[in-house]
């Protein structure tokens, strides 16, 4: 055993990149996790298909939130808990788990384990992983555990004690984790006047969707007395351009479901569920309001939200708020025609303006792609005057599985078995991240070639 362990560790996984170990990790989970929610104990009533169990599996390590079944009342208690594993576990990322694990085991982090770390949760160099790998693990089950005391006071009131305290921790980590899966079948429609649980859920969402190195940097300068523009670039972008997305977000659609799906509520419900909506739409996947009832202004303001997603190193998808930061920078340093692209009062090097290039290029083309193959095998090749919307609610849920957001117009289950195998390596793509995905595929080393230059127009 020793002998076969030996092998495999030098001869097959010191070959392989950081970024193909992250991506086999995760895929590894979700295998696993289809076989367990594929078995008999997982499931109150009836039977799954292999597929369906593949999808819920790689929706929940994913942190994704699409559903093919109801998961309060398909799954039993016992599979319920395998999907909330499946979703702490992916939420803070395989590689976390697996390092830890080893840090207890040899008391160190090894050189392997750091450029795993340093993968999944920060791209600084300076910053100590061993510390900042303990520190997401206290912050997340102290945010969960908080979370879990704040709804079960207020679920108390609702139900038995004994179901208010489980789904409390469920609805926590699914939050936190920005994962979107909830045991109640209409998702927290019915908590849409509740202010108390609207603000736990949105500050758990907001918290997890930020970034562990954000987390960890605000908790450090805090510690110390010092002031908050003494915060690193990264973290001064990630929380001023996440909260400028929450508020416009918010307006927009306050303004847009005013006298739509909101015509009925009162004005303090459409606030707070303005509000809820648009912090949701980024990362999480919780709704209060039912999306097939949003008007088509209010599903551009989501695909944008959803697609924008979370920040880097969070819980969360989408193509990050920094790197949409660093476009727009980059596109007024074009416009300005300056030298420098500056963010903040500092100059942005080279190699982060053209990764953040790849990765919306990368993006899109992800996104345009999926939307064409999954509505070639849905649509049948039938015209847009008859099946126009169908397109606009494939493009959506293609979006949402991109950005692992969750949020649907209501027609994953009446997918294919092609598609939802088609939306398992979509919301893979989302999770692991575009250019991890492209780095991990083509991962050996290319010589850097230059030949003579010549110009081309464009634009």
């Amino acid at each position: 055993m020793k002998i076969i362990s030996y092998f495999f560790r030098e001869n097959i996984l010191h070959k392989l990149s950081s970024q193909s170990i992250l991506l086999l990790g995760f895929i590894g989970v979700i295998i696993i996790g289809s076989v367990l929610l594929y078995q008999p104990f997982s499931i109150s009533s009836g039977s799954i298909t292999f597929v369906d169990a593949l999808f819920t599996s790689a929706s929940a390590t994913c942190v994704t939130g699409l559903i093919v079944v109801d998961t309060g009342t398909y799954f039993t208690t016992s599979g319920q808990v395998i999907i909330l594993s499946l979703i702490q576990i992916g939420g803070l990322g395989v590689m976390s788990f697996s390092t830890l694990f080893l840090f207890f085991l040899r008391g160190k982090i090894g050189i392997g384990g750091r450029e795993l770390i340093h993968e999944t949760l920060t791209y600084f160099d300076t910053i100590d992983i061993g510390a900042l790998l303990k520190s997401v693990f206290v912050f997340t089950f102290l945010f969960e555990g908080v979370g879990t005391i704040l709804l079960t006071a207020r679920f108390m009131f609702d139900m038995p004690f004994n179901q208010a305290i489980y789904n409390a921790i469920f609805h926590s980590i699914s939050a936190f984790c920005n994962a979107g899966f909830s045991t109640f079948s209409d998702s927290l429609i019915g908590y849409r006047s509740d202010i108390y649980v609207n603000l736990v859920m949105a500050a758990l969402i907001f918290s997890g969707g930020i970034g562990f190195v954000v987390i960890y940097e605000l908790y450090f300068i805090f510690k110390k007395g010092m002031k908050l523009h003494k915060l690193s670039l990264h973290s001064k972008v990630v929380l001023s351009f996440s909260i400028f997305l929450i508020v416009i977000g918010a307006i927009l659609l306050f303004t847009f479901e005013f006298s739509v799906s909101m015509k009925e509520f009162t004005f303090t419900d459409r606030i707070v569920s303005a509000i809820f909506q648009s912090v949701t739409a980024r990362t999480a996947g919780f709704n209060t309001i039912d999306i097939y009832s949003f008007s088509m202004s209010s599903i551009f303001v989501i695909v944008t939200l959803m697609f924008i997603g979370a920040s880097p190193a969070s819980c969360g998808g989408g193509v990050k708020t920094a790197t949409i930061a660093v476009i727009i920078a980059f596109i007024k340093s074009k416009i300005r025609d300056t030298k420098n692209v500056n963010l903040f009062y500092n100059t942005l090097p080279f190699n982060i303006i053209s990764k953040a290039i790849v990765i919306i290029v990368f993006g899109v083309s992800t996104v345009v792609l999926f939307s064409f193959l999954i509505s070639a095998i849905e649509m049948d090749n039938s015209s847009f005057s008859n099946n126009g919307g169908y397109f606009i609610q494939i493009f959506f849920e293609v979006v949402s599985a991109f950005g692992t957001v969750g949020l649907s117009t209501g027609i994953t289950s009446d997918l294919s078995s092609v598609s939802r195998i088609l939306f398992v390596l979509l919301m893979l793509i989302g999770r692991v991240g575009p250019l991890t995905l492209a780095v991990a595929v083509g991962s050996k080393e290319n010589v850097d070639i230059k030949y003579a230059e010549d110009n081309i127009l464009v634009g």
